[in-house]
């Protein structure tokens, strides 16, 4: 039986979406910071809960820093990091939080009911920022997450469906960035 690195990584393919993606809501990037129905900490907490699902190590350990700094305690984070985040979400974060982690366990294919449930809450504004911050975070986790593919490959175990010569790129690029984070990130390693 063989061992692989099961962790959602990028593909190019899916990579060059995400990016096209991202690149053409900039404007909305920058306006999330002025929703005034997204807290820092409803922020912190949409990406803490994607974080959880898709197991990046580097966003664990940065979004539980900033999840203090926002306010959040650290019972809270510990139980938005196990998913049992219901009793501490507010009525008004829950329907986002489910939504997130929705998203992300389909892994960017939501279900059509949940995204329309998640307008009809939010409406247009908050929903389409709610769905950007999980997009923006998904972009994150996975870029954590095909930096360490490449690290378990080394190690003799490697991601189903994955191109050694993207990995090895794709490890190169990134090194400046995530390199310096992995002593910190140290404990939450788990390859």
């Amino acid at each position: 039986m063989t061992k692989y690195f099961t962790k959602k990584i990028y593909t190019f393919k899916t990579l060059m979406k995400d990016l096209v993606f991202l690149i053409s809501k900039i404007r909305q990037i920058s306006s999330i910071k002025r929703n005034k129905d997204i807290s820092k900490a409803f922020f912190e907490k949409i990406m803490t809960v994607v974080t959880a699902v898709n197991g990046c190590v580097y966003c664990t350990w940065f979004h539980a820093k900033q999840s203090l700094k926002s306010g959040i305690s650290r019972k809270e984070i510990k139980n938005m990091l196990n998913l049992q985040f219901k009793t501490d979400a507010s009525d008004f974060e829950l329907p986002g939080l489910i939504y997130a982690q929705h998203f992300a366990e389909t892994n960017r294919k939501p279900d059509k009911k949940m995204t329309d449930k998640l307008f009809e809450f939010y409406g247009d504004k908050t929903a389409k920022d709610i769905i950007l911050i999980i997009r923006i975070i998904f972009f994150g986790n996975l870029t954590g997450n095909t930096f360490d593919a490449f690290l378990s490959r080394l190690k003799g175990v490697k991601a189903e469906n994955s191109n050694v010569i993207f990995e090895f790129f794709f490890f190169v690029i990134n090194i400046p960035f995530l390199l310096p984070l992995m002593p910190l990130v140290k404990k939450y390693r788990s390859i």
